[in-house]
């Protein structure tokens, strides 16, 4: 009974909630999937060589790739396959990217979200970000990467008789030295958190998160080694059981603003402003369904009302707009909307 009673609200909610808006409604919304609206490619550049890692307000993305899979699975615009939509965020300002991969044949590393293959390689991910920095050698980007597959059913399956996931890391970290901020890449000892004048130019590992949530082994920065899913630093609570609870979602985000506003400012803080669940697809949590608020729009609204002083933190999103990321951008010491 309890069984049958799921499935008909799934279907209920399912028909019953709002269909994707025409791109004509979208353009006019700067929270929600108009990241192509922000052009913030060299926004660093006028931020002080001394700021620390933890003193910045980073816009980033949850599960960066995810643009394949439809409602339930896709949780960014699409700019297109091979990590295109990778490069579109960079331009857009983004500096925080969340990215989950597969063990696959080879030794190699394939870009999923559950079961859905993403139409792209770590190879194509590690390719895009180093053509950016290059390009753009003021700007830095923290990376998150996950072990995604459990096996389970709904997730993917790891590729069998290939090397272990972080033995597989080592080999890209080692084929690209000058991309990698090399003290977050030592597998044995994590790093202090640093300055922008030591990471400009590269890529820091923040955490490497096996597929059921703890860190592997000591890489990354050292404040991360117990990100574990919600903790002191982090907000994480990515389960939202009906649209109704995008409302608790929101206050989550709002409420982990506030304590990283006034919280210790050596210390980094990753707020997480997705959600989803059976019922509630990421795009509707992001950017409001029936007739609830999305995260995004309320996110926008709150930092425009001046509620945050001093900083955001890293601020991982669903479908961001370019106005939520103009927005977020501007708290940054120095920073100067030219860039």
């Amino acid at each position: 009974m309890k069984r049958a009673l799921a499935i008909l609200t799934l279907i209920t909610t399912l028909v019953a909630a709002p269909r994707p808006a025409s791109a004509a409604t979208r353009a006019a919304d700067p929270s929600y999937r108009t990241l192509s609206a922000a052009h913030h490619p060299d926004w660093m550049r006028t931020v002080p060589d001394a700021t620390s890692l933890a003193t910045l307000s980073l816009p980033g993305t949850h599960d960066t790739m995810a643009i394949h899979g439809g409602g339930p699975t896709q949780t960014q615009e699409d700019f297109g396959d091979s990590g295109g939509t990778l490069t579109a965020q960079l331009a857009a300002g983004l500096r925080m990217i969340d990215i989950r991969a597969r063990v696959n044949g080879g030794n190699t590393f394939t870009i999923h979200h559950g079961a859905v293959y993403q139409n792209a390689n770590f190879d194509d991910v590690l390719d895009r970000l180093a053509a950016f920095l290059s390009a753009h050698p003021t700007e830095t980007v923290v990376m998150r990467l996950k072990q995604e597959c459990t096996g389970e059913l709904g997730s993917c399956t790891d590729v069998p008789g290939q090397l272990s996931f972080p033995d597989i890391f080592d080999l890209y970290a080692a084929k690209r030295p000058d991309l990698f901020w090399q003290p977050a890449v030592q597998r044995g000892s994590a790093a202090a958190t640093p300055a922008l004048g030591a990471i400009r130019g590269k890529l820091v590992l923040a955490v490497l998160h096996g597929a059921f949530g703890g860190p592997i082994e000591h890489y990354g920065l050292t404040q991360f080694a117990d990100w574990n899913g919600t903790s002191t630093y982090v907000q994480d609570n990515y389960n939202v059981p009906n649209i109704g609870a995008i409302a608790t979602k929101r206050d989550q985000v709002r409420r982990f603003l506030d304590a990283t506003d006034t919280g210790d400012p050596t210390k980094m803080y990753v707020n997480f402003a997705s959600g989803a669940s059976a019922f509630v697809q990421p795009q509707w949590c992001a950017g409001g369904a029936l007739w609830v608020q999305g995260v995004n729009p309320f996110l926008l609204d709150y930092l425009n009302q001046g509620h945050i002083t001093h900083r955001t933190g890293m601020v991982l999103m669903d479908f961001p707009g370019g106005g939520l990321i103009d927005r977020l951008i501007s708290f940054n010491p120095g920073f100067s909307a030219s860039a």
